[in-house]
């Protein structure tokens, strides 16, 4: 994923609503459609021909092993993740599914439930390649694509919601970068320095309505969620074989289930009061969905002094013109805990795909390290492979603490992003009450918190 990256499609509109009907779904053009009996692997991605370009040299190298497996990279043109999804969804009604499609933490639940084939199988058959995979990978990641005790993905990239800092916005407020154990606390008194040594259209915290960014990171600094966090059983064969020796895999299960809401928790309360008084006091921007494009220009213009993002704005930031001086990147402050949100991608293969063998084979090359180093030649994201986060990667352009982005891994609990099966509907509910939760009176946070609750409640009752 080259030019695909997490900045892209977060930036974008805030998930709706997939769609209960067909009437509801993105209207597919011919060009979104694969061919219907040809022998080529369909690999859908959201993205444009461009993207597809990008992404031949992956392919004409892996036909250099698999010479017998010809491959079609498909775009699938959409505004976001969730007009992707629907166009999928319209594809498998319509009996034109691809084999292959990239899928986010924002589906990867979606997909397990009722589109993907689960890799179990296909690890166990091929332990001693897969092997090199996950000694170079965090568990954290892998867990994060357990569905109910199966593995649907293997994770090639990830951002983790850390902390970046405009430098000339802290030696005007005459502050340095904050601590790694920073807290909310020293985050407020930062804050205040930031507005008193900044001056024009300048917000010393911006942060934007949506699942990654928004308030998840808040809510799980402050040891809590929207909904309720269980995992699945399940999962031995995994961590058994590859992870035996992981102290950071123990306690790693069949995956994560969101199924209720947690809005009666007290601190998904303290939570929003806390980022009401953060908007209130002039520190923070009013929460508004999507503008993560338009946000790099903001940062690297100087007008925003901090906001929650990944590796993925490294290469977008240079690009700004940004230097690695220019700026700099800590992880999230701490609260209760310094548990961190996470949100990854990978490769899917449908079930209804008649090439299942050929589209292994292809998910394995893809997480090979020569598949994922023609991936990501440049920082636009981070890699799930600790071994390419390195100095080569970052070189001219990361800041000087581009460690964090792993060590957020290594260091910090971190986990994905809340999205159940019915993510989409679950967003939009997010969404729909956080602007009311966090803006005017104190006395509007408890109604719009409980209003959350009733709507997370019908949203988790609906079919995906």
């Amino acid at each position: 994923m080259t030019d695909l990256t997490r900045r892209t499609f977060l930036g974008l509109a805030g998930l709706g609503a997939v769609g209960a009907t067909a009437a509801a779904w993105p209207r597919l053009t011919a060009a979104d459609i694969p061919g219907r009996r040809d022998d080529v692997l369909n690999v859908a991605i959201l993205g444009t021909n461009q993207d597809v370009a990008a992404r031949q040299s992956l392919v004409k190298a892996f036909n250099a092993h698999h010479p017998d497996i010809p491959v079609r990279i498909q775009a699938i043109q959409g505004a976001d993740w969730s007009n992707f999804f629907a166009k999928i969804l319209t594809m498998v009604a319509a009996g034109t599914p691809p084999d292959v499609c990239v899928v986010a933490t924002e589906g990867a639940q979606l997909f397990a439930d009722r589109l993907a084939e689960p890799l179990d199988s296909y690890v166990q058959r091929d332990a001693a390649v897969m092997k090199d995979y996950f000694d170079d990978v965090h568990p954290s990641l892998v867990e994060a694509f357990m569905y109910r005790g199966s593995l649907y993905q293997l994770p090639i990239d990830f951002n983790a919601a850390d902390m970046y800092f405009n430098a000339k916005a802290l030696h005007r407020a005459g502050v340095g970068l904050p601590h790694d154990r920073w807290t909310h606390e020293d985050f407020l008194a930062t804050a205040r320095a930031l507005r008193k040594g900044n001056t024009g259209a300048f917000v010393p915290y911006y942060w934007t309505n949506r699942l990654w960014g928004g308030v998840v990171p808040w809510l799980y600094a402050n040891d809590t969620s929207f909904l309720t966090e269980t995992k699945a059983p399940g999962g031995d064969w995994l961590w058994q074989r590859f992870y035996a020796r992981s102290p950071a895999a123990r306690g790693r299960q069949g995956g994560f289930l969101w199924e209720e809401p947690n809005t009666d928790d007290p601190r998904v309360v303290e939570t929003f009061e806390f980022l009401r008084a953060v908007v209130a006091e002039g520190l923070g921007t009013s929460p508004a969905q999507g503008g993560g494009n338009e946000l790099v220009a903001q940062f690297a213009g100087g007008s925003i002094g901090m906001t929650p993002a990944g590796g993925y704005w490294v290469q977008g930031l240079n690009e700004a013109g940004m230097g690695p001086d220019d700026y700099d990147v800590q992880f999230f402050p701490r609260w209760r805990t310094q548990r961190h949100q996470l949100g990854a991608a990978g490769y899917a293969i449908m079930r209804t795909s008649q090439r299942k063998d050929q589209a292994w084979e292809w998910v394995k090359f893809c997480v090979s390290r020569e598949g994922m180093a023609l991936a990501f030649p440049t920082p636009n994201t981070t890699p799930t492979r600790r071994s390419m986060v390195n100095e080569t990667l970052y070189a001219g352009k990361g800041p000087r603490h581009w460690k964090v982005f792993y060590d957020t891994l290594d260091r910090m609990d971190a986990a994905p992003i809340p999205a159940p099966p019915q993510q989409a509907a679950v967003e939009t509910a997010l969404i729909k009450n956080v602007l009311g939760a966090v803006t005017g009176p104190a006395g509007n946070v408890r109604p719009a918190v409980d209003r959350l609750g009733r709507d997370l409640e019908l949203a988790l009752r609906k079919s995906s």
